[in-house]
């Protein structure tokens, strides 16, 4: 197994959530640990951890803070990408620039610094890239289904440059959450369009969503799972706690069997027939 001591880390979105409790962790653990934030003069200070400025959505800002952790330890062993934001609403809700913005910080986000520390990486010969997927990485999220296409999309990129990098001694990782108790449900964005055809479902949707997240586990069982990854073997994707038994099951079960519960945890129209027969019902 190997230990985190001395290794450094370099975590974007460190300034709540996740990313703070991983940073906390990490540091906790002997990382040398480097929290990249938007606005590190009015982020609460971590105990062992050197706030740097970081936005994900530029590359010039991602440039300048690989260069000025590498300025400072010298290299760069592990990169989390962390740094996300949500959106709620139907996709024939969204609008195409609330698309295009999603996608900037939680997928292009991911590339711009997957990009920047790899040349360091191949140098040196080793290096390892977690990138914090979601449960919805893996399930359909009806009304997030452009936030769950970005973290598909993060999936997909994560496999294919697993394969890319691993003959320079360089490993990818998904860690795999459930619903976690932070702000990124209590700030997200809503959709631009709203539709009314689709706000009763909508409405009972995010109600259930808000429910879960209110009683969700808090941020340090990703930040454990995530020190578990760099310490122990190598495993590509790493479901944590409910999300690693529908991992399992979506794997497993037929579409006809999945399905049913699948819509009744969004709490969907079993049949998915409700609203149809509503609105013929409703046709003069």
């Amino acid at each position: 197994m190997r230990h985190a001591a001395s290794r450094v880390v370099l975590i974007t979105g460190a300034s709540s959530g996740i990313g703070r409790a991983t940073a906390e962790v990490l540091a906790a653990r002997g990382c040398q640990v480097f929290g990249g934030v938007r606005a590190p003069a009015t982020t609460r200070p971590l105990a062992g951890v050197e706030l740097v400025p970081l936005d994900v959505r530029d590359e010039v800002s991602v440039k300048a803070c690989v260069e000025k952790v590498r300025n400072r330890a010298g290299r760069i062993d592990v990169l989390i990408n962390n740094a996300g934001v949500n959106l709620v609403g139907a996709v024939e809700e969204t609008s195409i620039s609330q698309a295009q913005a999603l996608f900037d910080t939680n997928v292009i986000g991911v590339l711009r610094m997957i990009q920047a520390v790899l040349p360091g990486m191949r140098r040196q010969g080793a290096g390892q890239i977690i990138n914090v997927s979601s449960i919805l990485g893996f399930l359909p999220a009806p009304f997030m289904g452009v936030y769950a296409s970005t973290k598909h999309a993060v999936e997909g990129l994560s496999e294919s440059l697993d394969h890319e990098v691993r003959s320079f001694g360089i490993r990818v990782v998904l860690i795999e959450p459930p619903y976690i108790r932070t702000n990124l449900d209590a700030s997200a964005a809503q959709a631009e369009g709203r539709i009314e055809a689709y706000a009763p479902q909508r409405h009972r949707t995010a109600a259930l969503i808000t429910q879960k997240t209110n009683t969700a586990p808090e941020p340090k069982l990703v930040a454990e799972e995530v020190l578990r990854a760099i310490e122990g073997p190598h495993r590509m994707r790493r479901p944590i706690g409910q999300a690693a038994l529908l991992s399992r099951l979506r794997r497993l079960l037929p579409a006809r069997l999945f399905e049913p519960s699948l819509r009744k945890a969004f709490a969907l129209d079993p049949s998915g027939k409700g609203a149809v027969a509503t609105q013929a019902r409703a046709q003069p």
